[in-house]
């Protein structure tokens, strides 16, 4: 009895709760393991997790390191960018390209009235929008197809010394008259004209709330605003 005693000491060394499995790894056994129950692995969501893995299909795992699926979740943000900064570019010169028609025909204009047939004509038919309107203060009366108002309407519109505003109307009736129903939002451009200057406004009228908005840049507006103004230069008022 006294002789097996020191034997078994080390049995009991190895069961000793103070050893971990990491202290003394098995990985044949557990390479065989996994061999032969693959499905371990598959059902395992919270291994799968630390191991950087992910299901692909019933029987396949999908090896694709999440560094490689961020970029392609990059590569695609940065293809719908792109795609939505070119369809802003060709709206962009879509706008442009019917603003420089507009022009072509304001300048082929005989007179006032004309000019605001004019006006009105490319809002509809090349931008799509309710309605163009000129207006001009007094004192005096507007030209023909011209819509008078009272002094301070520019600034009332426009705020005082302001060039241009974007985005919903504000008075749609004293602007737009009969059309004023239809308006949505606008796009307005101050106008002076003649020596000593009167005061204008050139308004575009949208039927949709966001046709125009505050974010939207005036320059076409403002480039069709000096065009008139140097058309309606030509002819006195009657």
């Amino acid at each position: 009895m006294s002789e097996t005693g020191p034997a078994e000491q080390p049995s009991q060394a190895k069961a000793s709760p103070d050893v971990t499995p990491a202290d003394t790894p098995d990985w044949a056994g557990a390479r065989a393991l996994l061999l032969a129950e693959p499905d371990l692995i598959r059902e395992d969501p919270e291994l799968l997790a630390q191991l950087d893995l992910r299901p692909h299909a019933p029987n396949v795992v999908d090896f694709a390191h999440p560094r490689l699926a961020r970029r392609a979740l990059s590569r695609e943000q940065d293809m719908a960018v792109r795609r939505e900064l070119e369809a802003v570019a060709q709206a962009n010169f879509a706008a442009q390209a019917q603003a420089y028609a507009c022009v072509v025909d304001l300048l082929e204009a005989r007179n006032h009235a004309d000019l605001a047939r004019r006006v009105d004509e490319g809002a509809r038919l090349r931008f799509g929008l309710a309605a163009g309107v000129l207006l001009l203060e007094g004192p005096g009366r507007a030209p023909a197809g011209w819509r008078g108002v009272k002094a301070g309407t520019a600034d009332a519109l426009l705020g005082p010394q302001g060039l241009s505003r974007m985005g919903p109307p504000l008075n749609p009736g004293l602007v737009f008259g009969e059309a004023a129903e239809q308006i949505g939002s606008v796009a307005l451009v101050r106008l002076a004209i003649w020596s000593p200057a009167r005061q204008g406004v050139l308004a575009f009228g949208a039927a949709e709330p966001d046709g125009f908005t505050a974010d939207m840049g005036a320059e076409l507006v403002a480039f069709i605003a000096r065009v008139v103004e140097r058309m309606a230069e030509r002819w006195p008022v009657l």
